[in-house]
């Protein structure tokens, strides 16, 4: 009889990892205290104590009490450390495990895979109209600067070097491989630069996606257009580390150009490593000498820099092109089917791999063009920073003159300008599509974009071949996006080069910063009426205008169940591109193995061609689902802007979370907030230290907070109906709501219980803690459940086994804040705190790690 989905997870997750947590916790890294011995003990003692709501304090000294009389308070301390060594490798031991059993537990062949989709059309005669959608639409899936998750480079490789041997049930190598672990080195001393972040990225494409997406295209050549050829790319990957300036200032011009260069000689070595493949088998007259030269062409440009190449995507089409036909006239299509899937790899990467994306806050823009009205004669009115909006687009959309950055004093519009400079170089190595961005963050109006806009034209470009891309972030900038767009749209000069560019234009949509400024509910609700918005107002305009959201990760990023998100919008929101951002963990879960990236990359395809292909109009709001969405979005706003406005919302992040020391993990280049202001500002938080921070504490807020208050409100006034009819008609409701049982499936308020009592900390504490249980209970009877997640088992064990294992570490964090708040309180010196700061810091590492299936 078949197992079901549960009981796989249940054979080849749980029960391995109990088995081989149990090999490492008993091999000998630690001879003096048996660390591996103690752990479970320890983590035993945990689970007590918060059943018997004790505090971290309380707990850690019982445990010291029963199993470590004997140590002092230096080697109590080690110990602790040893424990969080431990157990950040027991979450990688994890993450092997279930990287292994993934094709197991998963159908690779079900619902929402390709074979699926085309199942599906063959059984209600849609398959034409399949393949023409498949003409257009494309999946672009953005790896971000945004490390949510730390693992060097060598972990990565044991994580699949292991994942491997679990599979093959290995016993020898798993033991060797869990050695070698014990012994790798997590932490950093010094933060990574932008080129090293970009480096450890890079290693998913090299290693994953170049595989995935080929397999992808071959199928869809194969199975769905029957032989013929889908000349549209319909899986491409974009790239930001190296270009993303936004909050970084470690990114500079020659950085940008160095990623660029990496991209490439790392496509061109695994070109090369392919023809290598391919020669071994097409040794045939009139094809082995073509290949010969091939082959020294890719292996000679893995070394030349940007002025060196001259390889082009044309070029190595056409060679191969040629020896395709060569191999079917002459020698019967001999491993034709192998020419083939090297031809869709070029076809798919050309000469750049990824897309590398330019970014830079709006406000940044404008202080360059006023250093540049200031410092420059002549190319700008030296009032520009006085001006009304009007003006200075009047003023801006004049500029004839080119600027050299290195004749400007002003040090970040030399790096601005140098970065536009540097896409016109990339390109010319690289290809146009190498990188051919530029995204505004923090836009809020149509001078944001003109003013980025122009900038292109001083960099000696007068018809820059490039898409300016906003990114509407904040409610009140979403709310006006479509008023921007519309204005654009009948802009001359800005129509003139969407003209240019095959009228097409993409708009980025941030949820991040969303969630921080106006909660869970709104934020979402927001960018859903925003993209309804401006899908009316560019259609109307002729302009065919694509989404690029950035979902980040966790639903509190605005991840979450990405594929049902997909498939929920209707015919009012145009989504002939489906394009997300994936950063941290979601990049080592959904796409860190070939498997599980062709999984969930047929995911996204199969969500963006079901919403068009099969269900054109099943999901459409009607008039009632819509006020009804629109009272709970508003009600949640109030309660989230109450919240946000507490007196002691700010001081307790920074007092009472581990906001702070974010900045000290080294897990990524940029700095931890915006500006250099020493005094904590809301609107200088960076979107993952806010969220991350909530995570650490296990209260989840940005994931869920002001939805249980919105619907409470809904009851007490005679509408529940209303909210669960919304519930069973809106496919887009029902995923926010499942995303946010997500959420609250990680929090866990034992943890912090002890604050309830703080004089200063504690009502606040209360008044979180009462929205996560208003919120839980409303949502199970929304959806008629018994407990969170009930309809996703899988998910669920595995989020439970991820909290039991960081349960100690969690406690050892919390242990150490309370010491510091302690010797703080009493007067010590910072020395005095280092011991137990550093504790704070190292433990960040594996709760970070550990939430890796947050979407």
């Amino acid at each position: 009889m078949q197992q079901t989905k549960m009981e796989r997870f249940d054979n080849y997750v749980r029960s391995r990892y109990n088995v081989y947590n149990s090999i490492f916790t008993t091999l000998p890294f630690d001879l003096i205290t048996n660390t591996g011995v103690l752990l479970p003990l320890f983590t035993k003692i945990c689970e007590q104590g918060y059943n018997k709501k004790e505090n971290p304090t309380q707990i850690v000294n019982t445990f010291f009490e029963k199993y470590g009389e004997d140590l002092n308070d230096k080697q109590r301390l080690d110990l602790l450390f040893r424990f969080i060594q431990y157990i950040e490798r027991q979450v990688v031991l994890f993450d092997a495990i279930e990287d292994a059993a993934f094709p197991i537990i998963y159908n690779l062949e079900g619902r929402g895979t390709l074979r699926g989709v085309k199942e599906e059309a063959q059984e209600t005669y849609a398959t034409e109209a399949l393949r023409e959608y498949m003409k257009g639409f494309q999946v672009r899936t953005v790896l971000t600067a945004h490390p949510t998750q730390f693992y060097p480079g060598q972990v990565l490789g044991i994580i699949t070097d292991l994942a491997k041997a679990i599979e093959n049930n290995a016993l020898t190598d798993i033991q060797k491989l869990l050695g070698q672990l014990g012994k790798t080195p997590f932490f950093k001393k010094e933060k990574p630069t932008p080129y090293e972040e970009a480096v450890r990225l890079i290693w998913y494409l090299e290693n994953v996606f170049y595989t995935s997406v080929s397999n992808i295209y071959k199928y869809i050549n194969t199975h769905i257009f029957e032989g013929e050829t889908l000349d549209n790319p319909i899986v491409s990957v974009g790239f930001w580390p190296g270009g993303d300036r936004d909050g970084n200032p470690f990114v500079t011009t020659q950085t940008t150009l160095d990623v660029a260069q990496r991209l490439r000689t790392t496509l061109f070595r695994n070109y090369y490593r392919d023809m290598r493949a391919l020669r071994r088998r097409l040794t045939f007259k009139g094809i082995d000498e073509r290949t010969a030269v091939l082959q020294q062409e890719l292996y000679d440009h893995i070394f030349l820099n940007h002025d060196e190449v001259r390889l082009t995507p044309a070029y190595l089409l056409k060679e191969l092109g040629e020896i395709r036909q060569t191999l079917i006239e002459q020698h019967q299509s001999l491993f034709l089917d192998q020419l083939d899937s090297f031809i869709g790899k070029v076809k798919l990467f050309g000469c750049h791999f990824a897309s590398l994306d330019i970014r830079q806050d709006s406000r940044v823009h404008s202080r360059v063009v006023e250093a540049i009205a200031s410092e420059t004669k002549g190319v700008l009115p030296e009032n520009y920073a006085s001006l009304t909006d009007e003006e200075k687009i009047s003023a801006l959309v004049q500029i004839q003159a080119s600027i050299d950055p290195q004749q400007l004093q002003d040090e970040m519009a030399q790096k601005t300008l140098g970065a536009i400079y540097a896409m016109k170089t990339i390109q010319k190595a690289n290809g146009e599509v190498g990188c051919s961005r530029y995204i505004i963050s923090n836009n809020g109006s149509v001078l944001n974009v003109m003013e980025a806009f122009a900038m292109l034209f001083m960099c000696d470009w007068p018809t820059p071949t490039v898409d300016v891309v906003p990114l509407f972030e904040t409610i009140d900038d979403l709310a006006m996006a479509d008023e921007v767009m519309a204005t654009l749209y009948q802009h001359p000069d800005y129509l003139a080069h969407l003209k240019r560019r095959g009228m097409k234009q993409t708009v980025m949509l941030g949820f991040s910063d969303g969630t921080k400024d106006g909660g869970y509910l709104m934020a979402n609700w927001s960018i859903y009426r925003a993209k309804e918005n401006i899908t009316r107002v560019s259609r109307q305009h002729g302009i065919s205008v694509s989404f690029f959201d950035g979902r980040g990760g966790p639903p509190a990023r605005g991840g979450g169940k990405t594929h049902q998100f997909y498939a929920s919008l209707g015919p009012n929101i145009e989504h002939n591109v489906v394009e997300l951002t994936i950063q941290g963990q979601t990049i080592s879960s959904n796409f860190g193995t070939p498997e599980s990236c062709q999984y969930n990359l047929e995911q996204l395809l199969s969500s963006g061609i079901s919403g068009e292909v099969f269900a054109a109009d099943k999901n459409l709001f009607s008039e009632a689902d819509r006020a009804t969405m629109e009272q709970l979005g508003q009600r949640s706003y109030a309660a989230y802007q109450e919240f946000k406005n507490h007196d002691c919302f700010l001081p307790y992040l920074e007092r009472m979370s581990t906001l702070k020391y974010y900045a000290k993990t080294n897990i990524g280049s940029r700095p931890s907030k915006r500006g250099g202001k020493s005094e904590l500002v809301f609107s200088d938080l960076r979107a993952i230290p806010f969220v991350g921070s909530w995570s650490q504490l296990k209260q989840n807020v940005p994931g869920f907070y002001g939805l249980g208050t919105a619907l409470q409100a809904m009851k007490a006034a005679g509408q529940w109906e209303d909210a669960v009819a919304l519930y069973k008609n809106s496919v887009f409701f029902k995923t926010l709501v499942e995303n946010a049982m997500m959420s609250m499936s990680k929090s866990f308020f034992p943890l912090t219980a002890y604050m309830q009592d703080d004089p200063e900390f504690g009502a606040f504490w209360n008044m979180i803690f009462e929205e996560f249980e208003r919120t839980r209970d409303l949502l199970l009877e929304l959806t008629g459940s018994k407990q969170l997640m009930e309809d996703a088992p899988v998910m669920r064990a595995s989020i439970q086994m991820r909290e039991q294992i960081v349960l100690p570490l969690l406690t050892i964090q919390q242990f150490a804040l309370r010491e510091i708040q302690k010797l703080r309180a009493a007067g010590a010196k910072e020395a005095d705190l280092a011991v137990f700061e550093k504790m704070v810091t190292r433990s960040l590492f594996g709760n970070i790690n550990a939430a890796r299936n947050s979407a």
